[in-house]
């Protein structure tokens, strides 16, 4: 089954990062979160992946084509017969990536329709390139593959952003709660598709989070998949630092693989 990641966003409230690459080019531990999203995939077993590409993609294409110089020690033979030659075998041997541009300005839901010419099973996956969690990618596809209908969308209790007091009507405080769960839930990405929803997909301004998915809820084709683990979406240098300090203090709940 393959795995479409959305890394064509602009990025614009990490601006102190993404001004001059990618967000999912942003690092974590020193490897794009990119990388941190396909290895959560590739420990169960998902090793196809769709990149689909959009403001600086090129940087993205770029890292990809010197995946191997950079994760390698290599012998190079200068001159007319020149030869490369790698002395290792990095973790990703087996990957298989397509990357495809699906536009500057163009909407969720225009690059997925983007990259139908590439999905040749009746299934795929689809998340968004800034998105690490410890969701069980082996349950989700199970989950999805139990209901028989053509969406599944992982979500999860967000936490407020903000410490909530419960106060009376004299103002005095009852309760304090420093950025508690809070009711409800949100959309964490990681989802499971079929390829029947290309047909809920239109040109490049379509949005996949507004009319696309309200009329899969609507005719009850979409169901949540509810993940109470970890989930942490990078959309600020604040939630950047964040990560990268989880990761050095050895405190990285999506690293799931060995």
């Amino acid at each position: 089954m393959k795995v479409v990641i959305l890394a064509g966003g602009l990025g614009t409230r990490l601006r102190e990062e993404t001004e001059f690459r990618p967000k999912p080019m942003v690092e974590v531990g020193g490897r794009p979160i990119l990388w941190h999203i396909m290895k959560i995939y590739a420990h169960y077993g998902f090793h196809d992946f769709i990149i689909s590409l959009g403001y600086r993609g090129n940087m993205i294409k770029e890292y990809f084509l010197n995946y191997e110089a950079m994760n390698n020690d290599f012998t190079i033979c200068l001159g007319k017969h020149n030869q490369i030659t790698y002395h290792q075998e990095h973790r990703e041997q087996d990957f298989n990536v397509t990357l495809a541009d699906t536009g500057l300005d163009t909407m969720t839901g225009g690059r997925i329709k983007r990259i139908e010419k590439y999905i040749d099973d009746d299934l795929f996956m689809v998340t968004y390139g800034d998105g690490l969690s410890n969701i069980n990618i082996g349950e989700l596809v199970a989950f999805h593959k139990s209901h028989n209908k053509l969406a599944t969308i992982t979500t999860m209790r967000p936490i407020s952003r903000y410490g909530i007091l419960d106060v009376n009507d004299k103002g005095k405080v009852c309760e304090f709660k420093e950025k508690p769960q809070v009711d409800g839930w949100a959309s964490a990405g990681f989802m499971v598709l079929n390829r029947k929803v290309f047909n809920y997909l239109s040109g490049d301004d379509c949005i996949f989070e507004q009319a696309p998915l309200e009329q899969l809820a609507k005719e009850q084709q979409l169901m949540a998949y509810r993940h109470d683990g970890f989930f942490f979406a990078m959309d600020t240098y604040r939630e950047y630092k964040q990560l990268n300090d989880m990761w050095d203090n050895g405190d990285a709940p999506w690293r799931v693989w060995s």
